[in-house]
């Protein structure tokens, strides 16, 4: 199910410029409404499900109906985000609350290396993708003969 801003817990990021939900939103669907100072889902009908917006809202203004597979109808999910990980709170119909913490790193925040330690080629012009062929354990990358 599509996110969407509860307006009395949101604050607008404390009237940045941009605010974290706009930022991280890979359909750029989340915009501020600098009148009265909330974000908002400007087309839901358009949102992936990715729950990016969710998990970075610092103040977890943004929620998620759950899908029947994940929570079961009626129930409440809220992520709380760490540097490590994110601790998800099931709520449910009768009261009882469900966590489960998951991981959202392998590397310490900062540490992360952005070809994942492969040698590079920078010929943009080359078949091979970053890292290949060494990311993928071989001699050579496979090609058709012509």
């Amino acid at each position: 199910m599509p996110s969407y801003v509860n307006p009395e817990k949101c604050d607008g990021c404390k009237a940045l410029d941009k605010t974290a939900c706009q930022y991280i939103c890979p359909n750029d669907l989340m915009v501020l409404d600098k009148d009265k100072m909330k974000a908002f889902n400007r087309d839901v009908s358009m949102c992936w499900e990715c729950y990016n917006c969710v998990k970075i809202c610092p103040t977890q203004a943004i929620e998620i109906r759950g899908y029947a597979d994940f929570v079961p109808m009626g129930a409440q999910v809220t992520p709380l985000r760490s540097t490590d990980s994110i601790m998800w709170t099931v709520k449910f119909r009768n009261g009882m609350l469900k966590r489960f913490k998951f991981p959202i790193r392998t590397t310490p925040e900062g540490q992360a290396v952005p070809d994942g330690g492969f040698e590079t080629k920078g010929d943009l012009n080359s078949l091979e993708l970053l890292g290949e062929p060494a990311s993928l354990r071989l001699p050579a990358v496979f090609t058709l003969k012509k």
